[in-house]
């Protein structure tokens, strides 16, 4: 079997850029470039050391674990140590698991595979290895950002009770976005479910706002409540409006005046009712008028 050197070193330096990648979005640190080449670069290089190195099979495998701990170590760029034990640790699953998806899936189309010193040897070609790597890479970037979602969410979440014509219980969000204001009162939003489960149709609206949303704007009656309580706080006669959430679960979206006081963090739902732009930037769900 004919090794070219340089498409061994490419193929691994981009096998661990990728896990190194992954690894930085699965800890949340900033993506440096610079050092994400260099780890790369320096993957590549174990990849054609550590076959032709004369160890025992013990030696081998603390080469290879010291070697990923320099490649996390290189691509991460906190000077805390915790990031780094954070990264490390990461970087280990990742590899690991992507490791087992290539060795099942090869099995499973009849690949053989030779034991080496500390490692194993078999032949696949280079674009099953970069196919699958891509998917692993897809699948869990999508399973990030639905992880991630899912606990903004709940970190935003608190008990809510609302008393109009009827009292509901149920869990609303804090939403740093929400700056509804009617007549200089905070408004928080309900869903139309919400909203007739409250009110059972039977009250009367004390005015009407209109909404500047993501999708455009929206006019919606305001309607007061006796009393809400969210978390240890209680506001008698609170405003609501009625629209779209979109958060299952969470029919209420509370105004970010109110926030102050409740053991929950409105800054991290802040896009969460948002599309995910993929720019960084804080995109408000609403303005105030």
């Amino acid at each position: 079997m004919v090794v070219y050197i340089e498409y061994a070193f490419a193929e691994n330096a981009l096998l661990d850029g990728l896990l190194l990648y992954l690894s930085l979005k699965c800890v949340r640190l900033r993506v440096s470039i610079p050092r994400l080449i260099l780890a790369s670069a320096a993957g590549g290089a174990e990849s054609l050391l550590f076959p032709v190195l004369s160890l025992p099979v013990w030696a081998g495998y603390l080469a290879k674990l010291l070697g990923g701990v320099l490649l996390a170590v290189l691509g991460c760029p906190s000077r805390k140590l915790a990031p780094h034990v954070r990264m490390c640790a990461v970087f280990f699953f990742l590899t690991f698991a992507l490791g087992g998806l290539l060795a099942a899936v090869s099995s499973f189309f009849g690949a053989e595979f030779v034991e080496g010193r500390g490692f194993w040897v078999t032949r696949s070609p280079v674009v099953f290895v970069l196919t699958l790597a891509g998917c692993f890479a897809a699948g869990t970037t999508a399973f990030l950002k639905v992880f991630f979602r899912r606990r903004a969410v709940a970190r935003a979440s608190v008990a809510c009770e609302i008393e109009g014509v009827r009292t509901i219980h149920c869990d609303a969000l804090y939403d740093s976005g929400n700056l509804l204001c009617f007549r200089g009162e905070p408004v928080s939003l309900l869903t139309p479910v919400a909203a007739l489960a409250l009110f059972r149709g039977a009250a009367k609206p004390v005015g009407r706002l209109t909404m500047h949303t993501a999708g455009g704007e929206k006019t919606s009656p305001v309607f007061r409540a006796k009393r809400l309580t969210a978390g240890e706080k209680t506001w008698e006669g609170a405003l609501f409006a009625v629209g779209e959430i979109g958060i299952p679960g969470h029919p209420v979206l509370l105004n970010a005046d109110l926030w102050e006081g409740v053991h929950a963090d409105p800054c991290r739902s802040e896009k969460l009712a948002a599309k995910d732009k993929g720019d960084g930037e804080r995109h408000p769900l609403f303005k105030r008028e």
